[in-house]
């Protein structure tokens, strides 16, 4: 069943809409198991300064950093691309305010306190990469689970496929939008997956189960399409879309990623591409345009999407086309044929 969070009125800090609450509950007042999904590490995804309104970002990507509070050291903030690591500073870097942050979203850390708050004899379990450090940690996890010493998961994707736990029989979903937005081609196709793979750990002994998702765009095919448990409905509405923009499998897409140590070289590379790109016969190139990650490691990044039909032999096209470029000599250009990811 699908939950519509623009109809239920819930608070800043609260993540649980009230019909999953109420499944939870009854979950638990029947001595069975329920898995919370929240594809999101950490406590929460942002923070920022309560007076000026300072993010704090990783120094080498253009990425916010994450808040873990699980940590053996009591807590820090981290980079999920380059893996930076800091404390939370005292005060704010910008506005030299003491103690100002407030942590904005939630991450498994953050909906595991909810569920601690509101089910109190609960036994909870978080499973994620950063608490389940390696295979004798999960394996563990897994026993702790068949031998039913906890009540309700809470996870990532880490437990999304490849488990079978008899007693686990309501699967809530807490932000099914979550990777559908940023324009990726792939994403309507990742998220059903994923999503599919989740609800599918619901029932799967001799008791019913059952899956609510949270969403605040029902209308979306992934979310209709994970409801009615119809995956032919959305393959074939995938389909219809990537038909409508030529995209694969119905074109051929090239994605070339120009990176530099410095902006100017990157930006440079990118322009210079950009004038000897290849046309006609319906090929055409889009950009250069920053990526969403526009720094990555240290590195500033650049993109141009080729887009030639499905017939087009795109490998020496680009193949010609780099060699008649000239880069700047700290450039790098990674070529992607059919890009899987838009980062």
């Amino acid at each position: 069943a699908v939950i519509d969070l623009r109809r239920q009125n819930l608070p800043a800090t609260r993540w649980i809409a009230e019909p999953l609450g109420q499944a939870l509950a009854a979950t638990l007042e029947a001595g069975e198991q329920a898995l919370l999904f929240l594809n999101r590490r950490g406590y929460a995804p942002l923070t920022l300064c309560r007076r000026c309104g300072h993010r704090l970002q990783c120094p080498h990507c253009s990425a916010w950093l994450v808040s873990h509070r699980l940590a053996a050291d009591g807590g820090r903030l981290q980079c999920h691309h380059c893996g930076f690591s800091m404390r939370e500073p005292a005060a704010c870097p910008s506005c030299l305010a003491e103690q100002p942050f407030a942590a904005c979203g939630p991450g498994v850390e953050r909906l595991a306190e909810e569920v601690a708050a509101t089910f109190p004899d609960a036994r909870l379990a978080v499973a994620a990469s950063d608490t389940l450090t390696g295979p004798r940690a999960a394996d563990e996890l897994v026993r702790r689970i068949e031998e039913r010493e906890v009540d309700i998961i809470v996870g990532t994707q880490i437990v999304a496929k490849g488990y079978h736990f008899p007693m686990l029989t309501l699967v809530g979903v807490v932000d099914g939008d979550l990777g559908l937005a940023g324009g990726d081609l792939r994403a309507a196709e990742r998220t059903f997956q994923l999503l599919y793979q989740v609800a599918g750990r619901a029932g799967r002994g001799e008791r019913p189960g059952r899956v609510l998702l949270q969403t605040t765009m029902p209308e979306h095919p992934v979310m209709a399409a994970i409801a009615a448990a119809d995956r032919a409905a959305f393959l074939e509405a995938e389909a219809e879309a990537r038909r409508e923009a030529s995209a694969p499998p119905f074109g051929r897409w090239v994605a070339l990623i120009v990176s530099a140590p410095d902006e100017g070289a990157a930006e440079q590379a990118a322009r210079a591409l950009a004038r000897s790109a290849p046309h006609g016969h319906g090929v055409s190139v889009l950009g250069p345009a920053p990526a969403p990650l526009a720094l990555l490691r240290g590195q500033h990044r650049r993109r141009l999407l080729l887009k030639a039909p499905l017939e087009a032999r795109v490998q020496p096209l680009v193949t010609a086309w780099l060699r008649r470029t000239k880069l700047p000599p700290r450039a790098r250009v990674k070529v992607d044929v059919d890009p899987y990811s838009f980062l």
